[in-house]
């Protein structure tokens, strides 16, 4: 082999040796950030210190009293306005009254939901006090329940069950004859139509 030959070969050899080298490099993909979308968190009503509204819906809406309830009751649903209350200190009233049979008087509904507004907080929690202090007089028993994350005063008479409370400059008040569900649901079932009856219905 020639001096020429020979150069020749190892230039091919090393030639292809650059391509196998080459062709031996993995080529690099561009990352691709993984996107998370961010965490929805869905807001829970709370219970607020709320205006007094003029509908019924706005307290606590039927459909929702009837999934509470577990069924839905006959009768109607009817709203009372009350009247402001200078020397009581009350400058607003709502009375919800829930079943209300056909041509009954709004006494015969079986279930009551109320709220009301005071001056300030200390006149509310007065009514409160006064109302509780009363049923118990009349022979009625008196245990803390829960309304959310506050407490309000279950009260027992003969014929009927209540909770009721404050919050801020309002009173709230839940009730039911005796017999509407067993007394041992009644207590849940009127504290959660008293906490709705305090939250504000979304988008209303």
């Amino acid at each position: 082999m020639s001096m020429r030959t020979a150069v020749l070969a190892a230039m091919v050899v090393l030639a292809c040796a650059g391509c196998a080298a080459v062709q031996t490099q993995p080529v690099a993909q561009p990352q691709i950030p993984t996107i998370v979308p961010p965490t929805s968190f869905s807001r829970i009503p709370q219970m607020v210190d709320r205006p007094i509204p003029d509908d019924c819906e706005l307290v606590v809406p039927l459909e929702l009293f009837n999934q509470k309830l577990g069924r839905e009751l006959p009768g109607e649903l009817k709203t009372i306005i009350g009247i402001k209350e200078p020397s009581l200190g009350r400058t607003g009233k709502i009375d919800c009254y829930y079943g209300v049979p056909e041509r009954q008087p709004l006494g015969a509904a079986p279930v009551v939901i109320g709220l009301a507004t005071y001056n300030d907080e200390p006149t509310a929690v007065n009514r409160v006090t006064e109302s509780v202090d009363l049923e118990r007089q009349g022979g009625a028993t008196v245990r803390e329940v829960d309304v959310g994350k506050r407490k309000g005063q279950f009260v027992s008479t003969k014929d009927e069950r209540l909770v009721i409370g404050s919050l801020g400059k309002t009173t709230y008040v839940a009730r039911a004859k005796a017999g509407v569900v067993p007394d041992d649901a009644i207590a849940g079932l009127l504290a959660a139509l008293a906490q709705q009856s305090m939250t504000p219905i979304e988008g209303a």
